[in-house]
């Protein structure tokens, strides 16, 4: 692996985003979900689920407080580890922990969110604001920098003796986050500090030296927090602990029996045993994505970070194999990942039920996650492609149009009666939901969407990739030489995209460009351009790994006009998808489309499209967001007259009768705005 041919994210100071559509977005999060996030971390949402994040920080900090001025004097009362039921009375809650053990994360990715936002937003408000929640996150902090309220109310003589389970690692790799996101966004260095020390505690107690823990964190994302805390501060030591964590991972005896031996269960097969949390098998044997979908997708993505700072062949062997599995066998058409509740899990192989699906919104933001981290080694459109799938759809119908709710699971066909009152199905909500106990997702979407330049473009030394279209201004630098470069683009409702360079002298460099796989043809300047790896375009590029690459000494005033036509494309799923035979999906361009009782009525399953179906594009809105909708000429099988209906409920087969139609459908990320209804993204064919 050369490492010359890596690139790295822009820094979301040198990007504006002027994009409407994900300018809107933004804003959406800015104004909505950042200020709504707060609330709901002090508990000040009414009617939903309290989360007692900032709560739990008071109390760790009062506690420290106490311990300064008692000293040895000072000996606190030891809780029971295990949950306790919350009183009736909030305003009589005990000095103890509250909550999921893993809800300081909360604040962790509500401050990541923050600096994000003021990079392309200032608010000195909210800044403020944030800087009055670390003082309070940082008061929290023993003197050896452990940083967990979980323990430090609890019990500390604990800490460190439950990684399988109790997430301590997982909040350290969200607070290094959210702090690494924060300094570099205001150049504050406080939560910074506190996550570096936090680091050096976790260093001394964990690594391959005598007497230290040879543990790995039970719910990965400590590993490519590690990374990027390397990143910011040139400290080796954060690389060598990421990269032991994933070395060790699926190592034999398994650590977490160790730990807790009393837990191991007599006769569980011994490969399957620590599935769930990626641990069966050292990472590099692994070939299948199992267990914990957002477990995994954090895992891969710090394996595809150590990989590409150590040159490590066997580790990026292995992430591409896993990403291969999971894409080509275990992902949705909408880039959602996990089919069962179960463990909020992958299932076997092509297992993808459409109305039981989980598909968790913080799985499709960990498989972004994933895939940029593979483009930063690699420029294959593969990644970009899923990329890309997985944030106009996965992703962004985890929170409502308006920004007020959210998803936690993304089913593909949605039954609200099946929903209320079959047990299997609780976990498909037909509406959005205020916010959760587990409140994973919405702060998950808050930090993505304020950061989505990062995934737009990456640059190495001498060449600008770019693996999203969206409106953005770049202040970029090739060879000492400055270079401003403007992109306005149509996404995700049309393929018209302007490159304009402002150069104070003329550059060499090179513009590397996704050429999307749902792209049967392009233009470049009007022409077309080349398909094949070996072909010259007529703009003088050459195609590798679906990237058009343009390599020239460019000037000021230079200017890239690319067409990237959307069209409808009716889809079907591969045929060991046993759901999804007989049945087809409406994609355009980027975007999966689904049809909704508001447009179609009830009773969606008797709808069906004929093989050579007609389409129609419709501009329109829902909620005043701007669409494409796709109507298409479609059946509705008639149901059997009503006093056929009161007779036998099997009989004779005979013809079905179908009539006319026209079938209306809607982006499926903007399903469930408009009430509660029926919904369904794979449609019957006829």
């Amino acid at each position: 692996m050369n490492q010359k041919e890596y690139s790295s994210p822009l820094s979301l100071r040198k990007v504006q985003v002027t994009d409407e559509f994900w300018k809107n977005e933004m804003e959406l999060v800015r104004k909505e979900v950042i200020p709504y996030q707060w609330e709901a971390l002090n508990d000040r949402i009414p009617d939903a689920d309290p989360s007692f994040s900032m709560r739990n920080f008071k109390v760790a900090g009062r506690i420290n407080a106490k311990r300064r001025e008692e000293g040895e004097a000072y000996r606190p009362v030891k809780w029971p580890l295990e949950f306790q039921p919350l009183p009736e009375d909030m305003d009589h809650l005990e000095e103890r922990f509250y909550g999921c053990l893993f809800q300081d994360s909360d604040f962790s990715k509500w401050i990541e969110a923050v600096g994000y936002s003021l990079t392309q937003h200032p608010d000195p408000e909210l800044e403020a604001t944030a800087d009055g929640a670390i003082d309070i996150v940082c008061a929290a902090q023993l003197e050896n920098g452990y940083l967990d309220t979980y323990y430090i109310i609890s019990d500390q003589d604990k800490i460190f003796t439950n990684l399988r389970d109790n997430h301590e690692l997982y909040c350290f790799g969200h607070l290094t986050e959210g702090a690494v996101a924060y300094y570099q966004a205001t150049g504050k260095d406080k939560l910074l500090k506190a996550a570096e020390r936090y680091a050096d505690y976790i260093f001394s107690c964990f690594g391959p030296e005598e007497g230290k823990k040879k543990g790995y964190p039970g719910h990965e994302i400590a590993e490519m927090a590690l990374v990027r805390l390397y990143e910011q501060t040139g400290e080796k030591k954060y690389l060598e602990l990421s990269r032991f964590f994933v070395d060790q991972r699926g190592t034999r005896p398994y650590y977490f029996d160790l730990e807790q031996p009393d837990r191991v269960k007599k006769g569980h097969e011994e490969e399957q045993r620590y599935a769930y949390n990626q641990a069966h098998l050292p990472v590099r044997q692994q070939e299948e994505a199992v267990g914990h979908a957002v477990r995994a997708v954090y895992l891969y993505s710090g394996m595809a970070d150590v990989a590409r700072l150590t040159g490590d062949e066997s580790l990026f062997a292995a992430c591409e194999r896993l990403w291969e599995n999971m894409t080509r066998k275990k992902m949705y058409i909408t880039g959602g990942i996990g089919a069962t509740h179960i463990g909020e899990a992958f299932s076997f192989n092509y297992d993808l039920p459409n109305d039981t699906a989980y598909a968790e919104t913080c799985a499709s933001i960990g498989l972004v996650f994933f895939a940029r981290r593979m483009l930063q080694i690699k420029a294959d459109s593969r990644y970009a492609d899923v990329m890309e799938r997985a944030l106009y759809n996965g992703v962004l119908s985890g929170m409502a149009l308006d920004g007020k709710s959210f998803f936690y699971v993304n089913p593909l066909e949605s039954l609200p009666e099946a929903c209320h009152k079959d047990e299997r199905k609780f976990h498909v909500k037909p509406v959005r939901q205020k916010w959760f106990g587990c409140a994973c997702c919405p702060p998950n979407i808050a930090r993505l969407v304020s950061s989505i330049a990062s995934y737009a473009y990456t640059q190495s030394a001498d060449t600008l990739y770019v693996h999203l279209y969206m409106g953005s201004v770049l202040e970029c630098e090739f060879g000492g030489k400055k270079a401003d470069i403007r992109i306005t683009s149509g996404f995700p409702w049309n393929g018209k995209v302007s490159v304009e360079l402002k150069l104070e002298e003329k550059a060499e460099f090179t513009l590397a460009l996704r050429i999307p796989g749902w792209c049967e043809g392009y233009t470049v300047n009007g022409k077309p351009g080349a398909v094949e790896a070996s072909s010259a375009t007529e703009a003088d590029g050459t195609v590798k790994d679906g990237y058009l690459y343009l390599h020239r000494t460019w000037r000021d005033g230079d200017r890239l006009e690319l067409d990237f036509p959307m069209t409808v494309r009716i889809m079907e799923a591969d045929s060991r998808v046993r759901e999804d035979i007989g049945r087809a999906a409406v994609t355009r361009g980027p975007v999966v489309y689904c049809m909704e009782e508001a447009d179609n009525g009830k009773d969606l399953y008797l709808c069906a499209l004929p093989e050579d179906v007609a389409v129609a594009e419709e501009k329109s809105d829902i909620l005043g967001v701007p669409v494409v909708k796709v109507v298409a000429d479609g059946f509705r099988r008639k149901q059997e007259p009503e006093e056929e209906q009161q007779a036998e409920l099997y009989h004779v087969r005979r013809k079905a009768e179908y009539e006319a139609v026209k079938l209306t459908f809607i982006p499926y990320f903007a399903w469930a705005n408009r009430g509660e209804g029926e919904m369904q993204v794979f449609v019957r064919e006829k």
